[in-house]
């Protein structure tokens, strides 16, 4: 069987992680989320998502110690509950990524051009193939030069907006609990990045050592650094505003008297979500690749190219299926779709690692972390827009069933 490249250290696992995340939350989901939760209920929610993102890390980090190969959960779900647990986390995995990789990809196009962001869409999808399949050093290499820039404008963004923060405009009664967990699930698309670090568990050096602790780096960096613009955007634009918003951080700074650098955090926007969107692309192509290894997608998926490492033909099928789904689809279904199926993904996740018992030589409750991960994921999940949920069980539910089908006929 060919074999993929062990070439990350712990910085490269890292960044790619941070590359994943940033972007996401930031640019896209706040204002919908805003618009479910309110005021302080937004702040309750980032943190609800954030509990859920590191429950779900531990038990990815443990796992992936343990079957250091491509595929995350896929493999996991396969290995501790069953083939057919491992088809579904597997099949949502590609499925909700996929819509991921579309929203990501209609994003760019809305923020740099907005009458042709279909064109501009497509356009990136084949840009960021491009450099998935120069390998995934060059990727690593890729993502790190654009997370650096991602950080510049969000800082950019905190300087400028600190000085009309206003403490009245956080402190406002949030939404229901009902909205809340419907803010949180989306938020939770934000956090989603962080596995895949454990789905390049076959190009990571040292897995046993690197994942456990690049993943949690990761997270916590990304959960500081979406606090600290909640809170701006709350206080400068107040939970109203920025539930009524298209570019959250650029009305920050022209709220803040600023209006001149609003073209800096549209470029900014653009290069955040073009970092997501390469690693992204990356991820899903390595599931379909252990995936394709089982022969639960067609076997020609599982090529590595002989010289570059990667699993190309994967990574173009993927990209294949994203531009489809980008000439069809809108930004706001494809991010509940894509949360619903993801999180369903990491409740496998979680049970999964239940399934490996206590291990006394960790200082987290594991145990009770995963147990917490799995209740969670479930509970955001069906909270999220109704056609969301249908929608994404249902998918789900075509998948399982032509398992079950192609397993009878077998």
């Amino acid at each position: 069987m060919d074999q993929l490249a062990r070439r990350l250290g712990v910085p490269d696992a890292v960044i790619i992680g941070l590359g994943s995340m940033l972007g996401a939350g930031v640019f896209v989901v706040f204002a919908p989320a805003a618009a479910a939760a309110g005021g302080v209920g937004l702040l309750v929610a980032l943190a609800l998502a954030g509990f859920v993102a590191f429950c779900n890390a531990t038990s990815s980090a443990r796992l992936a110690a343990r079957y250091p190969e491509s595929g995350g959960t896929y493999v996991y779900g396969r290995e501790r509950l069953g083939p057919f647990a491992g088809f579904v986390a597997g099949w949502g995995f590609v499925i909700g990524k996929t819509a991921s990789c579309a929203a990501m990809a209609l994003t760019i196009g809305a923020y740099l051009w907005p009458g042709q962001a279909r064109l501009v869409a497509v356009s990136a999808v084949v840009a960021v193939t491009g450099v998935n399949l120069r390998g995934i050093s060059k990727t690593a290499a890729a993502t790190r030069i654009l997370v650096l820039l991602v950080l510049a404008v969000l800082a950019l963004v905190a300087v400028a907006g600190a000085t009309g923060v206003s403490i009245d405009r956080i402190d406002q009664p949030g939404g229901s609990t009902r909205g809340i967990l419907t803010a949180a699930g989306l938020l939770f698309f934000a956090f989603a990045g962080y596995a895949r670090i454990a789905t390049l568990g076959e190009e990571v050096r040292e897995p046993e050592r690197t994942i456990p602790r690049a993943v949690p780096l990761a997270l916590g960096l990304v959960l500081v650094i979406y606090l600290a613009v909640a809170v701006i955007a709350l206080g400068v634009l107040g939970p109203a505003r920025l539930a009524g918003s298209t570019a959250p951080l650029a009305d920050v700074v022209t709220a803040a008297g600023l209006p001149g650098l609003a073209w800096v955090v549209r470029a900014g926007a653009t290069v955040a979500v073009t970092g997501v969107l390469l690693s992204l692309v990356a991820g899903v192509g390595r599931t379909t690749l252990a995936m394709a290894r089982r022969r639960d997608l067609p076997a020609a998926l599982a090529a590595v190219h002989p010289v570059h490492r990667v699993p190309h033909r994967a990574e173009l099928a993927v990209a294949a299926v994203v531009i489809l789904v980008v000439t069809l689809g809108d930004v706001r279904s494809a991010i509940g779709f894509s949360s619903v199926t993801v999180l369903v993904y990491y409740a496998i996740t979680n049970a999964a690692a239940l399934t490996l018992g206590r291990e006394p030589a960790r200082k987290l409750p594991v145990q009770a972390l995963a147990v917490a991960g799995l209740v969670g994921c479930l509970v955001l999940a069906v909270n999220l827009p109704l056609s969301n949920v249908l929608a994404g069980f249902g998918v789900l539910a075509l998948g399982a069933a032509w398992y079950v089908l192609r397993a009878a006929r077998q």
